[in-house]
């Protein structure tokens, strides 16, 4: 079995995909807040993380500054690992507003993560991520124990869970 303790990011300040009005992918450009930096602190000072043999890492920057700051803190290398991105809304690439975001996951949380028989949406499926995830798990089952930071959507398709706050952990096992 390898446990795996996932991570999510520090609290993100999403402000400045307001104030630069970003598009798609770059509105996963947002750092951490203060607030987020102290929270990954924290969580670095968790037992558990001691055993862990690396880090893997989504490749936004919110999710890389979580995982900096614990590579510093736990002295273990980074893998980024560019599947563990999080659930992608606009597959097109196109949505620029908290507003439209607000829109497509109101869509994804009424269809339950699930296009409609026939159907299909911009966002991207709930099993569609499962398999992205999951897959990059399976690559690192020959480790003991690893930490993944990503993100909280990301996350509860693998725990089913709907609350996951923000520098907390999880843990997660599957076998090898």
């Amino acid at each position: 079995m390898t446990l795996f303790y996932l991570i999510r990011h520090g609290e993100p300040d999403w402000q400045i995909n307001e104030n630069y009005r970003l598009k798609g992918h770059g509105r996963d450009l947002a750092p951490l807040t203060a607030r987020g930096i102290r929270q990954v602190y924290e969580t670095s000072k968790d037992q558990r993380l001691r055993q862990a043999e690396l880090i893997i890492t989504s490749p936004y920057t919110r999710a890389m500054q979580t995982s900096a700051i614990l590579s510093k803190e736990l002295s273990l290398d980074i893998a980024v690992e560019f599947d563990l991105r999080e659930w992608q809304p606009d597959l097109t690439f196109e949505y620029d507003t908290l507003e439209r975001l607000n829109e497509l996951v109101q869509d994804y949380e009424r269809c339950g993560g699930v296009y409609p028989p026939g159907e299909t949406r911009i966002w991207e499926s709930k099993p569609m991520l499962k398999s992205r995830v999951d897959s990059v798990l399976r690559r690192y089952a020959q480790h003991e124990v690893v930490i993944v930071v990503g993100h909280g959507m990301a996350f509860r398709t693998q725990v089913n869970r709907e609350d996951i706050p923000c520098a907390s952990i999880t843990e997660y096992e599957i076998g090898k």
